[in-house]
């Protein structure tokens, strides 16, 4: 069975793609840091429940050794790679002058270089056969950097700079690569907590559904390649910008 490998499959907007994609036939492929390894097995049960297939990789997507491990894993047990999403957020708020370097890196090694590692390795195995989907999920922070925010918009900036790169080297190798912009909250345990009208911005689909990104995400990798989208933005139709 082909398997779509979702990196940062949380309890939301991964969760929700790792659904959308294993209701399509494909083995849903899970990945977060091995401390959240329970989350992941919930996810996994819950995609079992509806009589999909999933399958629990806990690794740590900063980590050249255990991507490469995972991705070799995935393609020796379950099958073929189809489509790759890279979902790890790492956004943080701190006044520049209050930066640490330690924080700098953390986030960039989140947000970008796991995300180039995934890449890199999805890539790899993609060009041998010719096709697949690589997407990565970007942020407003890829397209322009708030006060406070310049770790998260350096590293998704990067994030965004290298899925153009791939996109312009992979597409003519049949490969799809797209980069999604959520540009607007989603609807989290996190964004409940701190948007002051959570329930009525909700009510009115003021708030990004996971499941409706999911669909988006399901939607880019059928697109014929003759129409390839390489880069969507989505946000609610309330939402300025």
């Amino acid at each position: 069975m082909a398997a779509a490998l979702i990196v940062g499959a949380g309890d939301a907007t991964g969760g929700a793609i790792a659904k959308a994609f294993a209701r399509e036939g494909y083995t849903a492929c899970v990945n977060r840091r091995a401390r959240n390894a329970d989350q992941l097995e919930a996810l996994v049960k819950s995609i079992h429940a509806e009589g999909y297939a999933a399958r629990a990789y806990p690794a740590d997507a900063r980590i050249e050794e255990e991507v490469v491990a995972m991705v070799d894993a995935i393609e020796r047990d379950v099958g073929p790679i189809e489509v790759a999403v890279f979902n790890i957020g790492a956004n943080v708020n701190f006044s520049i002058l209050d930066m640490t370097a330690q924080v700098y890196r953390k986030v960039w090694e989140m947000a970008a270089f796991a995300g180039f590692l995934m890449g890199r390795e999805a890539a790899r195995r993609m060009v041998e056969r010719q096709s697949g989907t690589i997407i990565f999920t970007g942020a407003t922070a890829s397209l322009r950097g708030g006060s406070g925010f310049s770790a998260f918009s350096g590293a998704k900036g990067a994030l965004r700079m290298l899925a153009q790169s791939m996109a312009r080297e992979l597409g003519p190798k049949n490969i799809h690569v797209a980069h999604v912009i959520i540009d607007g909250g989603i609807d989290t345990a996190y964004i409940r907590g701190i948007h002051p009208n959570f329930e009525a911005a909700k009510a009115a689909d003021g708030v990004l559904s996971p499941d409706a990104i999911a669909l988006q995400y399901v939607a880019l990798h059928k697109q014929h390649r003759s129409a390839w989208t390489h880069e969507m933005d989505l946000r609610p139709w309330t939402e300025n910008f």
